[in-house]
């Protein structure tokens, strides 16, 4: 497979380009809101989510970074499954950590 085809499905690289830049905005936007919320209430559950959306919007840099050629297909595909794995481990860890707090709290 090569490069293009990777990067832009069936030639449709505008359509590529704007779900590639609202991913970005979007991630953008809900990393911001993870932020706010981690210093409303700082504790490591709300850090470890606002982390998990911060790899969210390097899943989305990185998918830019390969759309201008800055990025090669291996790195990006790489990456990207990376990321997935980086997300999912910090959710995880969120979660743990939120009710080992309740836990503790409780007794």
């Amino acid at each position: 497979m090569d490069t293009v085809s990777h990067l832009a499905p069936a030639g449709h690289g505008v359509v590529y380009a704007l779900v590639v830049a609202l991913g970005g905005v979007a991630g953008a936007l809900l990393l911001g809101l993870g932020l706010a919320a981690f210093l409303r209430r700082p504790s490591r559950s709300y850090l470890l989510v606002a982390l998990a959306l911060g790899a969210l919007v390097g899943r989305a840099a990185l998918a830019g970074g390969a759309a201008v050629g800055v990025v090669g297909a291996g790195t990006h595909h790489f990456g990207e499954h990376l990321l997935d794995v980086v997300m999912a481990g910090l959710v995880v860890a969120a979660v743990y950590f939120a009710r080992a707090v309740r836990t503790e709290a409780t007794s």
